[in-house]
């Protein structure tokens, strides 16, 4: 009988990073019998990666409230979820990176008795405090994971030094990257379309894109950030585009010190796949974004991230990414040599994306099949 397999998941990037996955699984129904469950942790911005990847959940929570603590949405989250494994009777449950819904997932698992699998398994800064509750979350998703998908063989080493056995990690590269070639793929031959008009953009200056949205900047941080894109967008030769994210402590810096600011375009939240589109657009990238990390190298751009620490040290290593923190002066010095220096750029660009290449899901599937036989 196919493997009843429950994936679990409720943002964006947990979407992004499973929907090729389960799509794949989906693919050999003889093997698998999959079911999805969405907790729309992030609902807007949810919806749009399952519209792109042609997803519909089997079940959907719908837990978000606005200005939710951590304290609320963890607690609605793992009550949620008893009903769903009493009713689905899942034999295996996957999640996700480090989100909330990821570790009360992984609990909700647990508590039911049933195996869990944890795609993007590893990543570690050792710092409790960076990324906030991130690092917390993977930690102790790793405890309770009974199988475990490494992007890299570095993910893989941090498991093992943790305890886990190697047989039950598997490198596997990371499937956000199958998703971002997929869709970069498919604008570059014209069978996807953004379906957004970019006249706004000149194409005199060099689009520089921001997104950034990480808790542990709330704040002063924020304030930094500003002040150090209002000074590169000073420049003549530069524009800059920055898809806002919903929250609060970031809307509210972020339109009091950019909005109607010359060369700046503050703008909604975008799709997934005019948000590939848009990266392919772009000069430079500077995010703060786990999944820009990776996925920048498949789109030959270099990476700024806004963070003292990163769990993505491979990127970093191979010469595409370089952290600049949330200091004003630091983001605007390395902005600048990037902006003024076309070699080092052409050479940040050309760097092989350490993550992956485009066939995690293949090797996930193969893994599963493996531990469910043993």
């Amino acid at each position: 009988m196919p493997i009843r397999t429950l994936f679990l998941f409720g943002t964006r990037p947990e979407a992004i990073k499973l929907c090729p996955v389960l799509r794949h699984l989906k693919s050999t129904p003889d093997l698998f019998d999959v079911k999805v469950c969405v907790t729309a942790q992030h609902r807007q911005m949810l919806d749009q990666v399952l519209a792109a990847f042609h997803v519909t959940p089997d079940v959907d929570l719908d837990l978000m409230l606005p200005g939710q603590s951590l304290f609320q949405s963890s607690s609605r989250i793992l009550a949620a979820l008893e009903p769903v494994f009493a009713n689905l009777k899942p034999e295996l449950a996957i999640v996700q990176g480090d989100t909330t819904t990821t570790l009360c997932g992984a609990l909700a698992a647990f508590y039911a008795r049933v195996p869990i699998g944890h795609v993007e398994a590893g990543l570690r800064t050792w710092d409790m405090a960076q990324p906030f509750p991130e690092e917390m979350n993977r930690v102790l998703t790793g405890r309770l994971a009974d199988i475990h998908f490494a992007a890299t063989p570095w993910a893989a080493a941090n498991l093992h030094r943790e305890g886990v056995p190697p047989e039950r990690t598997h490198v596997t590269g990371n499937s956000g990257i199958d998703a971002v070639l997929y869709v970069r793929d498919g604008l570059a031959n014209g069978t996807l379309s953004s379906g957004v008009d970019w006249s706004f953009l000149n194409p005199a200056k060099r689009l520089i894109l921001v997104t950034a949205h990480r808790r542990e900047s709330f704040g002063a941080g924020f304030e930094r950030i500003c002040l150090a894109l209002n000074r590169l967008a000073s420049r003549d030769d530069v524009e800059i585009v920055y898809p806002v994210h919903p929250n609060p402590n970031v809307q509210d810096p972020v339109n009091r010190l950019l909005a109607n600011r010359p060369n700046i375009h503050l703008i909604p939240p975008l799709d997934y796949i005019p948000f590939v589109d848009l990266r392919r657009r772009a000069y430079l990238l500077i995010t703060d974004s786990g999944g820009v990390q990776e996925e920048g190298p498949s789109l030959g751009k270099p990476i700024l991230v806004l963070r003292e620490k990163t769990e993505r040290p491979e990127a970093v290593e191979a010469g595409t990414v370089k952290l600049v923190g949330t200091d004003e002066n630091r983001i605007v010095s390395e902005a600048e040599i990037l902006l003024d220096d076309p070699d080092l750029h052409a050479r940040m660009g050309r760097v092989h994306n350490p993550y992956g290449d485009g066939h995690a899901s293949t090797r996930i599937s193969a893994a599963i099949r493996s531990f469910l036989r043993k």
